[in-house]
């Protein structure tokens, strides 16, 4: 199975109510969907993020699963779930990659998470 049977979207938000802009505090949440467009089960058993703040930091997070869960998704399936990012700037990107499995084969496989942008809106600044 290769990763193009794997369909990862990503839509982020600003959430204006948990930020402070005086406090160089900017909280965006992202819901993900995992679309498997494979004729497979497969399991999310890892995560891999890349932040990039707006001034050029960045920092890796890597860890089992995504929320608590490493959900198993049947052939056709979508998993959602939202997940929050805290930024010290008001424009980042992420981007990342999550670790499968193939329940039939039983191997690993990787699928790139395209990079999307959390920024402030423009009204908000």
């Amino acid at each position: 199975m290769s990763a193009l049977a794997i369909e990862v979207s990503v839509v982020p938000e600003y959430r204006v109510a948990e930020s402070d802009d005086r406090e160089s505090r900017f909280v965006f949440s992202y819901t993900v969907t995992v679309h498997n467009q494979s004729p497979h089960s497969v399991q999310l058993m890892a995560r891999y993020w890349k932040i990039t703040q707006g001034n050029g930091d960045s920092q890796e997070v890597r860890g089992k699963g995504v929320v608590g869960q490493q959900p198993l998704i049947g052939p056709g399936q979508r998993f959602r779930y939202t997940s929050r990012a805290i930024l010290q700037t008001p424009v980042g990107v992420m981007e990342g990659a999550y670790t499968l499995l193939n329940t039939y084969t039983q191997r690993a496989f990787e699928v790139p998470i395209a990079p999307f942008r959390l920024a402030v809106p423009r009204q908000l600044h």
